[in-house]
């Protein structure tokens, strides 16, 4: 008799072969790995009981002029805000209602049988309505993706379009040079619409875009090809993706040039306008390749190896790249990846996480996530529309937390012998809810495979004895209570070594 530990390095390792990653953990939901040992995320509980009324792409938290806690949800079918229980629709009079989905591409014949206007090219509702949010001062500064960018004042009944901006707007920032900033827009002369076109308002006046001698207000054209697709500041600079390629920005703060942008990188564009996401001065995001690189001030971008990219690059929906939204939460140093699954249809039902110990995947539906600040926790909406607090609590809302963890196949005997398993030494931290335990055994690689359990695994259980006969196993938890909670350890299993010569 002897004791067999059983603990996997953090992170899932799924693109490689079962036995060129032995003894890795593969597959899971509502786990992440935290400090060398994988454990059950935190719960999520309702912002709001009212339903938002359309899908969500962007949901913005910040502090008014009275540092009152505000939130805005950027919809394809309007703009609402919510401040210490109150809820309310602020779309502008001027907004179009955008498209929920994406028809798949440009052009005649484009896109899912009866999407678009039919015998005009889909050019106009390729893409679904997207958002862009920030701040100026206490007011919100909104942009939704191809018109032109509202302002709202707390205690107004609506957003209004920000006086002399640009009409059409593909993307919007707020800076800390004081300055809103427009990327694929209306050219300052011609006011013809160019999508690698750059235009910012004055410094300290929002309301002047004109260039002069006189003020910082200004225009760039990038030297590019395609189109812009988002922006993000990083610190004092700014980063521009287009569809091919990466552009740096830089306040040079002379009203002759107040901002210069030049290319550093190529063939590294974004997949879409919620693919980056800065964390710690670095930007990372995914291109439309379904590669995912890194980008630091001074340095040159940079590709991110990731073990579990197969199972988001296969099946990413076709046609929905847009709808992929990255975020920080800060709290465990992640960034996370919401993304539309065709295995479940069109709409975000995945995401993928990058974190300090490794790579994670999620089976959670959100078409919007913010992180937390000022706001105590992240912000996440599912597409049905309905708000929720992440990491609060240890339930789903009130009601069952599920999720799963399972490992790699692993040599449980060497040699010709085999194993007897007699049962297995828990080691969990704070559980809360019961935890199925169950074991994939075989004799060979190629064997047919035998399931064992599942065994319930109780708060302080000290032994679970069962008998398993195996030379190759796999283990797989499972959770589904309310509440729940494991910090998981190093399990134990008492087993026997039987046969061989």
């Amino acid at each position: 008799m002897s004791n067999m530990p059983f603990s996997p390095p953090p992170g899932m390792v799924s693109d490689e072969t079962v036995f060129a990653a032995p003894g890795r953990w593969r597959n899971g939901s509502w786990v992440r790995f935290w400090e060398g040992n994988w454990q059950v995320k935190g719960g999520f509980e309702r912002l709001l009981l009212d339903n938002l009324g359309g899908v969500c792409r962007a949901v913005l938290g910040w502090q008014d002029a009275s540092e009152f806690q505000s939130v805005a949800f950027g919809l394809h079918n309007g703009l609402k805000f919510w401040q210490s229980g109150l809820f309310q629709d602020i779309t502008p009079a001027e907004f179009v209602a955008g498209e929920v989905d994406g028809t798949g591409g440009a052009g005649y014949s484009t896109g899912a049988y009866g999407v678009g206007d039919y015998g005009e090219p889909s050019t106009a509702d390729y893409f679904p309505l997207t958002w862009s949010l920030g701040t100026w001062g206490g007011d919100l500064i909104a942009n939704p993706r191809g018109q032109t960018i509202f302002q709202y004042t707390v205690g107004d009944p609506l957003a209004v379009p920000l006086a002399n901006a640009p009409e059409r707007v593909t993307y919007m920032l707020t800076l800390t040079s004081r300055q809103v900033m427009a990327f694929g827009c209306n050219e300052s002369v011609s006011g013809d619409f160019n999508p690698l076109a750059i235009r910012w308002s004055d410094i300290e006046n929002a309301e002047d875009w004109t260039e002069s001698s006189a003020n910082n207000a200004g225009e760039w054209i990038l030297e590019s090809g395609g189109r812009i697709v988002c922006a993000r500041a990083i610190g004092d600079y700014v980063l521009v993706w287009t569809a091919v390629s990466l552009f740096l920005g830089t306040f040079l703060g002379d009203p002759g040039q107040t901002w210069k942008f030049e290319r550093v990188g190529a063939n590294c564009g974004a997949i879409g306008p919620g693919a980056p996401v800065i964390k710690a001065q670095t930007a990372v995001w995914w291109s439309p390749d379904r590669v995912c690189w890194s980008y630091s001030l001074g340095a040159a971008p940079v590709i991110v190896e990731c073990p579990i990219r197969e199972a988001f690059a296969d099946h990413v929906s076709q046609g929905q790249d847009d709808k992929i939204v990255g975020a920080t939460v800060q709290s465990f140093n992640e960034v996370t990846w919401f993304y539309p699954d065709a295995r479940d249809g069109l709409e975000c039902s995945r995401s993928l996480t990058m974190g300090a110990d490794g790579w994670h995947n999620d089976l959670i539906a959100r078409s919007a996530f913010t992180d937390a600040g000022p706001q105590v926790n992240p912000i996440g909406v599912s597409p049905e529309g309905f708000a929720y607090w992440h990491e609060k609590g240890r339930s789903a809302d009130g009601a069952i937390l599920s999720g799963f963890l399972e490992s790699t196949d692993f040599y449980v005997a060497q040699g010709d012998g085999g194993v007897i398993v007699n049962g297995v030494w828990p080691d969990f931290k704070d559980q809360v809810g019961v935890m199925q335990m169950r074991i994939f055994g075989r004799q060979y690689p190629q064997a047919a495979e035998r399931t064992y359990g599942p065994y319930a695994l109780q708060p302080g259980q000290s032994r679970r004895p069962f008998r398993m006969s195996a030379r190759i196993a796999r283990v797989r938890y499972d959770f589904a209570s309310a509440p729940a909670y494991a910090r998981g350890g190093a399990p134990m299993f008492d087993v026997q070594p039987v046969g061989g010569r």
